[in-house]
């Protein structure tokens, strides 16, 4: 999985097992690092590390130098905050890590170096300081050539809802299946999880979409890319990231994720949620400006916060009321069978 594009052939060397740091976090959304790993490199993963936190992984609370008995060898800072900062509050947890034997990585907007503290303690100690939010030097403006292969994308109607989980089981699905076929990391976590990828929001608007080429390049007839969205086109924040990643992926089929339940955008109060099918015509709309043939390929929900029975009531009501499939990918199922039959068919 994961095979290489030009600019970066040689995977991510981390440090594993990993200590999870989850800060003061309150909001779960903000931790989508640590549980992203939780979920897709759990044999990976000793245990979690808070200083106030009020999320959790589910995995057992460990001071570094506990973790380090138990075998890590990394601790990963597992939020993805605001403005990507690494505040003052987190910082003597973090030179503990380093003192405990431990690395540390981050995929913050913050680079580490720039914390003289850690800076320092990490060049007595011979210690490293690890940030993959870095994209490869020398991106080039997209061209918007038609590249050869086939490419899937997920969206959504918020951030931190699913989209990479959706673009995992889907790469998975389709390794199943015995399609040749590639995750590619668009976002710190993937990156960390696949080993290799580009982060989109760490890369200069002018050079996105140039980007998103690099990142999924041509291919073999066949062969599929399952990409990992970013943002949402209707997010204020946000929204430049997604289109730069839309028009340079050239997707020939999209998936939009959803969390059911979920009115206001994250992280900016007072924006609301728009549909699910003002999400699939808008980008249906913009999509088609690289892409012509871009469909919708069916709706990703996630439905964690409901039972098996509400899941399975609602994903039935939305795909009648959308006409498309839906499926919770992480429930998987004949639902999601479905879904992955109709994207492989509308390409």
């Amino acid at each position: 999985m994961n095979a290489p594009f030009d600019l970066r052939p040689d995977a991510l060397a981390l440090p594993q097992p990993y200590l999870l740091f989850l800060g003061d976090t309150t909001e779960a959304g903000f931790a989508k690092t640590a549980f992203g790993l939780r979920d897709w490199a759990a044999d990976k993963c000793v245990g979690e590390l808070a200083c106030g936190a009020s999320v959790s992984t589910g995995l057992p609370s460990l001071t570094p130098a506990e973790a380090v008995a138990r075998g890590a060898r990394g601790l990963v800072i597992g939020v993805a905050n605001p403005g990507g900062v690494i505040p003052p509050l987190w910082r003597a947890s973090l030179v503990e890590a380093l003192e405990a034997g431990l690395d540390i990585i981050a995929g913050m907007h913050m680079k580490l170096a720039d914390i003289p503290e850690l800076a320092q303690v990490a060049e007595r100690l011979g210690r490293r300081l690890i940030d993959v939010r870095v994209p490869p030097a020398q991106i080039p403006v997209a061209t918007g050539r038609r590249r050869s292969g086939k490419r899937l994308l997920t969206v959504g109607t918020d951030c931190a809802l699913g989209k990479k989980y959706t673009a995992l089981a889907f790469a998975r699905a389709f390794a199943a299946r015995g399609i040749d076929s590639d995750f590619r990391a668009s976002g710190q976590t993937g990156i960390m999880i696949a080993g290799r990828g580009i982060p989109m929001d760490a890369v200069v608007s002018d050079f996105e979409a140039g980007a998103a080429e690099l990142l999924s390049p041509d291919a073999a007839p066949d062969h599929w890319d399952v990409i990992e969205g970013q943002g949402a086109l209707t997010h204020p924040a946000y929204a430049a990231v997604s289109l730069g990643l839309l028009h340079g992926s050239q997707p020939d089929v999209f998936v939009v994720c959803h969390e059911p339940g979920r009115t206001e955008m994250l992280g900016t109060a007072g924006y609301m949620l728009t549909s699910i099918e003002h999400i699939v015509e808008l980008t249906t709309l913009l999509g088609q400006r690289t892409n012509p043939a871009i469909r919708c390929g069916g709706i990703s929900l996630n439905t964690a916060a409901l039972s098996a029975a509400e899941a399975d009531a609602l994903i039935a009501s939305e795909s009648a009321r959308l006409g498309l499939p839906v499926a919770d990918p992480m429930r998987g199922g004949p639902a999601f069978d479905a879904l992955v039959d109709y994207c492989l068919a509308a390409a």
